[in-house]
């Protein structure tokens, strides 16, 4: 059961639980600064210093994560549904959250938003063309 969770839901609780533990309010403009804050700083090669912000990072696992999602989705298993089903629920909520809360209108909500969207659309593409490859049906036979 755990299959037919989509993974993106743990990028969208981790904003969720950062944009909501503001201390200044809810508003859009404390949300940027909570994101834009330097987590870490990765000296580079360069003698330059790469400062990482906590959006920086909740993008970079969400990258990952929907890479994971779309390996997910190329499975034809019933749980496979479910999935893209809770996917356009996860879809629908973070899209409502970026309309309506201000602490959720920020480029690093918004990025994480169209990811979940492309997860839903690539997980319904590849459902669709993998069902019709199983069910190959020839006009001349």
């Amino acid at each position: 059961m755990f299959a037919a969770v989509p993974l993106l839901v743990l990028p969208v609780v981790v904003y969720n639980i950062a944009a909501l533990t503001l201390a200044g309010g809810f508003s859009a403009t404390d949300a940027t600064a909570r994101m834009n804050e330097s987590v870490l700083s990765i000296p580079m090669t360069s003698g330059a210093v790469w400062p990482v912000s906590l959006g920086d990072l909740l993008i970079a696992v969400s990258l990952v994560v929907l890479f994971i999602e779309l390996l997910k989705s190329t499975t034809s298993r019933r749980v496979a549904i479910i999935n893209h089903s809770l996917s356009m629920v996860l879809f629908i909520a973070c899209l409502v959250e970026f309309l309506l809360a201000p602490a959720f209108a920020t480029s690093t909500f918004f990025l994480i938003t169209l990811m979940v969207l492309l997860d839903v659309l690539a997980g319904f593409i590849v459902t669709i063309v993998a069902s019709r490859r199983d069910l190959d049906f020839s006009a001349g036979e």
